[in-house]
């Protein structure tokens, strides 16, 4: 089969095309034919060598993928054998025609594409999780965890989750709002009934957030967009760096910023003591136990199958072009979910 190695560290070009031998699924587990796979923002981050965790190489990069189950190992039931299904790897493996993955991997609901799903393993549960985090919710509890209360950004909190609330009469901010996780927050914070605006840099990306039904868009890559913006009671925070420290001058007292990613190199670095003053809580959620990310994973193909989700794919590249796909999400030339098309 073909996969993708990088063998070292650097720019997109160390990605390379090989061929290795098929995988042959152990007990408990099963052989996805990957038909997309997912790439994230981060990958790009693991691939350059600036990872927020250690990284060994030589490495299969690819944390989420989308296919037919073609085989199963034993103690696996037949009833999985030609099931579309979307599976996250654990981290790693998800750039091959071929992946084996756990038995745990979700049977995707009638209505919704292996592309769709495919674009919502990572960004998806993400959406979900902070959502939750927030203390907003779209039909039903929140899923997620207590969070610590008052965790300073920059240090894990406990867990994910919040009560669930209804978002009337809140305003919430979400940046990178035409980004893979952003473009969701969008959507689901608008379903729970806040007033949303999207920040996102560019004209063709504001196009897209309003699109995406915000209430108002702005170009953080113009001056003055914070005066656009105005104050809010919710910031999702997926950039960090100057942005997220600007946006967090926004919140009213009382607010929430929430900090999932750091697109920018770094997170948003906020005095917990000028925070506190200000009374904002500051959550830079923790990882959840592996049940709450399935669960919302689940919960965002459930989003997506009665139709309150719409998974932006802005763009796809064949698994032999994905130090190009690398390249654009690096420039930052992409909207939503960019895929590699595999199968």
């Amino acid at each position: 089969m073909r996969l993708v190695r990088m063998a070292e560290f650097g720019g997109p070009e160390v990605l390379r095309v090989e061929q290795a031998p098929d995988p042959v699924p152990g007990a408990g587990r099963v052989l996805v034919e990957v038909v997309w796979a997912a790439i994230t923002f981060v990958e790009t981050q693991v691939r350059a060598g600036n990872a927020p965790w250690p990284v060994r190489v030589p490495l299969v990069p690819g944390g989420g993928v989308a296919g037919v189950v073609t085989a199963v190992g034993e103690g696996v039931g037949g009833e999985l054998l030609g099931r579309a299904v979307a599976a996250s790897t654990g981290g790693s493996g998800g750039y091959a025609e071929r992946v084996v993955d756990a038995v745990e991997a979700v049977v995707v609901p009638d209505g919704v594409g292996l592309d769709e799903a495919a674009a919502l393993i990572a960004d998806g549960r993400t959406a979900v999780l902070n959502l939750a985090a927030a203390g907003l919710a779209v039909g039903g509890p929140a899923v997620g965890e207590p969070v610590e209360s008052g965790a300073a950004v920059g240090e894990p909190a406990v867990g994910l989750g919040g009560a669930a609330a209804s978002g009337a009469g809140k305003r919430v901010l979400v940046l990178a709002a035409a980004g893979g996780v952003g473009s969701l927050l969008v959507q689901l914070a608008t379903a729970a009934g806040a007033e949303v605006v999207g920040a996102a840099g560019g004209a063709r990306k504001v196009e897209l957030v309003r699109g995406l039904g915000a209430a108002r868009a702005a170009d953080y890559s113009a001056a003055g967009w914070e005066d656009l913006v105005g104050e809010v009671d919710v910031v999702f925070d997926g950039v960090g760096g100057p942005l997220g420290r600007a946006a967090c001058g926004l919140l009213r007292p009382g607010g929430r910023m929430l900090c999932y990613g750091l697109a920018s190199g770094e997170w948003t670095a906020v005095d917990p003591g000028d925070a506190a003053r200000r009374g904002i809580e500051l959550v830079r959620p923790g990882r959840p136990a592996p049940e709450r990310i399935r669960a919302a994973f689940r919960e965002a193909l459930r989003h997506a199958a009665d139709g309150t989700l719409a998974p932006v794919v802005g763009q796809w590249f064949p698994l032999e072009r994905a130090a190009d796909a690398h390249a654009a999400i690096e420039a930052r030339r992409t909207v939503g979910k960019t895929l590699l098309r595999v199968g």
